[in-house]
């Protein structure tokens, strides 16, 4: 993997930690100059589009494309100019929300992805039925998530922002990246790592029962704008077939953990639990929205919906990022720097999740606000740009050094 790419993907990621830093300290010092909502849409293209999709294009690139593809000039070309849309978005988002610049460059990003979708599927190549049938399912889930981005306008321009079809194309893209595209691709990548014989009768259980539950459960989000309960009764089968798909996945996984994990060193063993830890407690935290009550009670608390927006992107998705790296000696575990810093954003973490989901269930049991909670959710938030940034310190060392030999 190209240097360079890895450090703009950590420094995209940085930028993110900063915009949603920000976000935390307008609760405290209230600053009418910055529109929290636009700031809000920055932080979240950015931590999406310029740190997951990006570092996993990158990954993507580095462990299924055939050496002589990869040093096609198509891939870095393509690289760079999706930054270029992350960037528009990273300035246009925060001063002006939805209008002319920042859809432009939206739209640009998803064009590229479009391309590398195509690309990826022409490119890739391996002899691992998982990781191709994961790769694959992953980027049609992509091209998928990007067909609520095409009903925003329609849907703006017929029955306004505060219409059922506006809320629900903004989940139905949302719904099929998280579940969708970043998960599979984690999944194809963490497979790509396991190497080793699967039982493919049992993968093949476990792909569609996932496939399938990552489709019903849709209809969660669906239900928080068109009460009706059989949007209940169907994400109640999805998250079941999901509980299933897991089962399934760690008797797939078992027999490799004694080889895997013991090769492992102390700090990559430290992030797969913390990865593994998020992923046993989003499943867990679906199976507690089985009762429909908690389920509309999930969308009303905001603390929820934060904590389970994080603990989705930055505990699964950047945990196994952070893994994958790390076993590959992207990330250099023994620079004192990154090794604390990796600690750091994952104590940080955790003290920050605490206080959202606490807060939460303080609201659902009317016990009102923690006593200085937005202070404390800013000053423990403080920690995640600078583990970040001690791990971009860490790339940019690396990158010095080998320049100099």
């Amino acid at each position: 993997m190209q240097k360079s790419w890895l450090l703009i993907c950590f420094i995209n990621f940085f930028i993110a930690a900063l915009m949603g830093l920000l976000l935390r300290l307008l609760y405290v010092f209230p600053i009418e100059s910055i529109n929290y909502q636009f700031l809000l849409h920055g932080h979240s293209h950015v931590a999406m589009l310029g740190w997951v999709y990006l570092m996993i294009f990158s990954l993507i690139v580095h462990f299924f494309i055939p050496k002589t593809a990869q040093q096609k000039p198509v891939y870095n070309r393509l690289f760079w100019l999706t930054e270029i849309a992350v960037i528009g978005m990273m300035f246009r988002f925060p001063v002006e929300g939805y209008a002319l610049f920042s859809i432009a460059f939206s739209t640009l990003h998803i064009f590229c992805s479009y391309y590398f979708c195509r690309l990826a599927w022409k490119d890739a190549r391996t002899d691992s039925l998982p990781e191709k049938l994961l790769l694959r399912i992953a980027l049609f889930f992509m091209i998928l998530s990007t067909l609520g981005v095409w009903c925003l306008g329609p849907a703006v321009g017929l029955l306004g922002k505060a219409s059922a079809f506006y809320q629900i194309a903004i989940q139905f893209f949302l719904h099929f990246q998280f579940n969708g595209w970043f998960l599979f691709a984690i999944l194809a990548l963490f497979f790509n790592q396991l190497k080793g014989n699967i039982n493919e009768k049992q993968f093949r259980l476990f792909y569609n029962f996932l496939v399938t539950a990552t489709i019903l459960t849709l209809a969660l989000p669906m239900s928080w704008y068109l009460p009706n309960p059989v949007f209940h009764w169907i994400n109640s089968l999805g998250v079941l077939l999901q509980l299933l798909s897991f089962f399934i996945f760690i008797q797939i996984i078992r027999p490799h953990f004694p080889t895997f994990f013991t090769a492992l060193k102390p700090v990559e063993k430290l992030v797969y639990g913390f990865a593994f830890t998020s992923l046993f407690l989003k499943v867990i935290i679906q199976l507690v929205v089985l009762i429909p009550e908690l389920a509309q009670i999930s969308h009303q608390i905001r603390n929820f919906v934060i904590g389970y927006i994080h603990l989705t992107m930055l505990g699964i998705i950047t945990g196994f990022l952070f893994a994958f790296l790390l076993k590959n000696s992207f990330l250099n575990e023994s620079k004192k720097i990154s090794n604390w810093g990796i600690k750091l954003f994952i104590f940080s973490f955790v003290l920050t999740e605490l206080l959202l989901f606490g807060q939460g269930i303080y609201l659902f049991f009317g016990l009102g606000q923690f006593p200085c909670y937005y202070q404390n959710l800013f000053l423990s938030s403080i920690f995640l740009p600078i583990a970040i940034f001690m791990l971009v310190l860490g790339l940019f060392k690396g990158t010095i050094k080998s320049h100099k030999y």
